[in-house]
């Protein structure tokens, strides 16, 4: 059964930094694209990074400089460093596993989610 795990959401202050964690299980993440994307209720969802395989990412314009992504594949864990946070930022974070290219992924899998607020 494909699992991802969402963790590292919280409250931060605007300017701070959090780290969040996605751990993988039920599939070899060696062989995945995974992607970060965002959601706010009522708004739609909005992707903001992906690894490929080979380590390639993409990161979308509205948070390229501030937050980063990679992937550690023998702990089946893909990351985001998010830094210089802002209120705009605050929303429920998804992992997932992507199909097609990152700059147009088609989201398959994703987990519950971690909550990211940050305080102005």
């Amino acid at each position: 059964e494909v699992q991802l795990v969402e963790s590292g959401g919280g409250l931060v202050q605007t300017g701070g930094s959090l780290r969040l964690s996605c751990a993988v299980s039920g599939f070899t993440l060696d062989d995945y694209t995974i992607g970060w994307f965002r959601q706010v209720p009522g708004k739609e969802r909005e992707g903001l990074s992906c690894i490929s395989p080979d380590g390639s990412n993409y990161v979308a314009d509205p948070v390229k400089g501030r937050f980063t992504i990679s992937r550690e594949n023998a702990k089946n864990r893909v990351y985001l460093q998010m830094d210089s946070l802002k209120p705009e930022d605050t929303a429920v974070y998804y992992c997932a596993t992507v199909f097609g290219p990152c700059t147009s992924p088609e989201y398959a899998s994703w987990g519950q989610g971690t909550q990211v607020t940050v305080s102005s």
